[in-house]
């Protein structure tokens, strides 16, 4: 049996707390014992990629005494994950805490790279009727390398029909406080994505990070679009 430590980012605590439910959901139904600390709090990223780099480094800390232990860290969100992974051992670098913070990063996952590549699972049962898109959130896809496995896993979700889009690489323009600084850029980017997206006849646009997901919504909904996005936990939840 698999222990798993879950790491929930701010986005899922705050805003999408069933797209947590729903990993633990399919973790469990895996066979994997899956434990939950409540005193979890960020990992970091927004204060390093401000520039606030002490406080990241404070932050950090914390995560490293909170995930302390040997299991795996599975968190939904490549973002998150890809920081962990490749930063912690930079900040840490020649201090008394180089080896803890090397081992936090190789122990954290994004959710679907532990179901393809640890688990070895591409198929969890899954049913969902529609036709969607996947969009490859860059944290994912240029922080942890993800780019087969999600693919793979929604390949074997019953009724859903999945079609790629041209831009499925491309930001979505979220970027964390990119999208605060910069909205005229932020936004124009996103109505690509989501322009790109309706060119396939997709119902659904589906990714692994729930904040994409939200700036995507964002702008679907502000314009009235016909589409719905979804986090890949919230899919592979589906149907049983």
């Amino acid at each position: 049996m698999h222990q798993v430590q879950l790491f929930i980012p701010c986005f899922v605590d705050q805003l999408y707390p069933e797209t947590g439910m729903n990993m633990v959901k399919v973790l469990e139904k895996l066979g994997c014992e899956v434990h939950y600390n409540p005193k979890q709090t960020c990992c970091g990223q927004p204060a390093f990629n401000a520039g606030y780099w002490d406080e990241a480094k404070s932050v950090a800390e914390k995560f490293m005494h909170d995930f302390d232990g040997e299991g795996y860290i599975v968190g939904p969100s490549g973002s998150c994950t890809g920081y962990v992974r490749n930063y912690y051992g930079r900040m840490f670098d020649d201090t008394n805490q180089a080896a803890d913070s090397a081992s936090t990063g190789k122990r954290a996952f994004e959710f679907t790279e532990f179901l393809t590549e640890v688990l070895k699972v591409e198929d969890i049962g899954a049913r969902l009727n529609g036709k969607a898109t996947y969009h490859d959130a860059c944290g994912a896809l240029r922080e942890c390398g993800i780019k087969a496995g999600p693919r793979k896993l929604l390949s074997h979700v019953q009724g859903l029909e999945m079609v790629e889009m041209k831009e499925c690489e491309t930001c979505c323009g979220f970027g964390g406080t990119f999208a605060v600084k910069y909205e005229p850029i932020s936004v124009g980017m996103a109505q690509t994505k989501v322009q790109s997206a309706l060119q396939t006849g997709a119902e659904y646009i589906i990714s692994t990070d729930v904040s994409c997901m939200m700036h995507m919504q964002g702008y679907i909904s502000h314009n009235k679009i016909p589409l719905k996005t979804l986090h890949i936990a919230d899919v592979l939840a589906s149907g049983w």
